[in-house]
């Protein structure tokens, strides 16, 4: 969410980002803020007038009183009971100017940063570096979910009976490799000097207004019925939850987290829900990164965690690209994002497996998450990005080290997780 102010003083600069990111039909809404945001502060002002000029003249009335001027204090009564009449109808005005400005703010999109190149949709999205040698071997490399029906390592029509399309059961050597993958990752992380957290799985509407844009919770979070919580849909929901309304001091930053939990998404809209596979899918899980930072610092940390999470890539062998996100590909909160996409040998291309965010200070004003400094307090900026998700990372994963006669290689980093195993063969 933008700070009024700027838009108050800069409407030019906020139009021609929304017409950047091709949501022209926002673009009435930045006048209609800011003839809100008058009629609100000229309410405001006109109550301060008010309650100043009734102190005054209530202080007449006692004086009056004692000099014997009943009807003078009568009339000096009747002004301070119709001032205080106006003043509530202006409370009632500014309540609502308040609620639909926010309303208002609450959509329109955050500044995007400079470089973030113009483009429609993801079609547009422009790739910046590739690490390690993509590879096609001289064998077939089946759909994932048969590499894994092969193994005896997935479920999909128990799933489908129990819970209906986009859930899975993993077993056996696959649901060992599943959690093999995050258990590295959480290790990983924590060795470059992240604090490991396990969040709540349900957040409050509160946090979710905070951390995600409408369009972003309606096509992706789950309501509890009956009560006031949703079921996240990343870890980060919780984690930037974690810091609402609170001061943070200067010398406490950065704060680098990193969390695991389980994720829960609707996924409406254009892909929809995989019958057969588990690339789109309502429940997964994930290891995910969290910065709390200053705003100086957020650049620098938004190149640092992109790049973990394709050192944790690169040290399983799987070969990645990192893809800048266009303005149209863009969510509203975000100033810059990036993908990290993984080499699919079966498909001949790179697909997603995780995305890393700079939010600038978009959450932190709506959740007032900020920092104490020498001059006073200010907005803290916040990041956000994917170490691991698996099942995703599984097909990547499985591609990349199949061989000829359908067994897995295990990469040395996982092995310890895997009992010492170093390969994943097919059943007899």
């Amino acid at each position: 969410m933008l700070d009024i102010k700027f838009l108050r003083t800069n409407p030019d600069i906020v139009k021609q980002n929304i017409k950047n990111k091709f949501q022209d039909d926002k673009l009435p809404l930045v006048d209609e803020v800011i003839e809100l945001d008058k009629e609100y502060r000229d309410a405001k002002t006109r109550a301060e007038f008010l309650r100043s000029q009734r102190n005054k003249i209530s202080k007449q009335i006692g004086m009056l009183m004692g000099q014997g001027k009943k009807e003078e204090a009568e009339e000096v009564k009747k002004q301070v009971t119709d001032m205080a009449e106006e003043l509530e109808a202006l409370s009632v005005k500014e309540t609502e100017y308040e609620a639909k400005i926010r309303e208002i703010m609450m959509v329109i999109p955050n500044i995007i940063d400079p470089s973030v190149p113009i483009g429609k949709d993801d079609s547009e999205n422009v790739e910046i570096e590739r690490f390690g040698e993509p590879v096609v071997p001289d064998f077939e490399i089946p759909y994932h979910v048969d590499i894994m029906e092969k193994l005896n390592g997935i479920e999909l029509d128990q799933a489908r009976n129990t819970s209906g399309n986009g859930f899975y059961y993993l077993r056996g050597d696959i649901a060992r490799l599943h959690s093999a993958c995050l258990s590295y990752a959480r290790d990983f992380m924590i060795d470059r000097g992240f604090t490991y957290y396990i969040p709540p799985y349900m957040i409050r509407s509160s946090v979710v207004d905070g951390v995600m844009s409408f369009a972003e919770m309606e096509n992706m979070m789950y309501k509890i019925e009956g009560e006031d919580l949703y079921l996240i849909g990343t870890s980060e929901h919780s984690m930037i939850g974690k810091f609402i309304d609170t001061i943070i001091d200067e010398k406490d930053l950065p704060q680098t987290l990193t969390s695991y939990s389980p994720c829960f998404r609707k996924e409406v809209g254009a892909h929809g829900i995989e019958e057969r596979g588990v690339y789109r899918i309502h429940q997964f899980e994930k290891q995910e990164m969290i910065v709390v930072c200053k705003p100086e610092d957020s650049k620098m940390w938004y190149d640092r965690l992109w790049k973990n999470t394709v050192d944790y890539f690169r040290s399983l062998d799987i070969p990645v690209r990192t893809l800048e996100c266009c303005s149209g590909d863009l969510a509203d909160l975000k100033v810059k994002s990036c993908d990290v996409e993984a080499w699919s040998p079966r498909q001949q291309k790179y697909f997603e497996v995780g995305s890393c965010s700079n939010l600038g200070d978009a959450q932190a004003r709506r959740l007032k998450i900020r920092i104490r400094g020498e001059e006073g307090t200010y907005l803290a900026h916040t990041l956000n990005n994917t170490c691991v998700a698996p099942p995703r990372m599984l097909i990547a994963f499985l591609e990349n080290n199949l061989n000829e006669d359908g067994s897995i290689r295990i990469p040395e980093p996982l092995r310890m997780y895997m009992g010492g195993k170093d390969k994943i063969e097919v059943p007899s």
